[in-house]
């Protein structure tokens, strides 16, 4: 029962992932993080997020079930992924 438990909430936890990087906010142009900023803002926040913030990005947007309600952000990531 402890196993599954733990399993639930891992499982919650991931599903958080992109909500819990603090780097999240400066891709977005408003602050309710509906209308990402163009390429060039976008490219600009991707080279200022924590080289973590943007591993985990690349994870999760290379995962087809975290990055499909994410997609044009993943879009986004996945061609600056190179770009470290």
């Amino acid at each position: 029962m402890g196993a599954f438990a733990l399993g639930l909430l891992a499982g919650h936890a991931s599903a958080d992932a992109f909500s819990d990087l603090a780097s999240l906010p400066s891709f977005y142009s408003d602050a309710r993080m509906k209308t990402m900023k163009p390429m060039a803002g976008f490219k600009k926040a991707w080279l200022a997020a924590p080289r973590g913030d943007r591993d985990t990005m690349m994870k999760m947007c290379n995962d087809a079930a975290m990055s499909k309600p994410h997609a044009a952000f993943c879009a986004n990531v996945l061609a600056l992924g190179g770009a470290n």
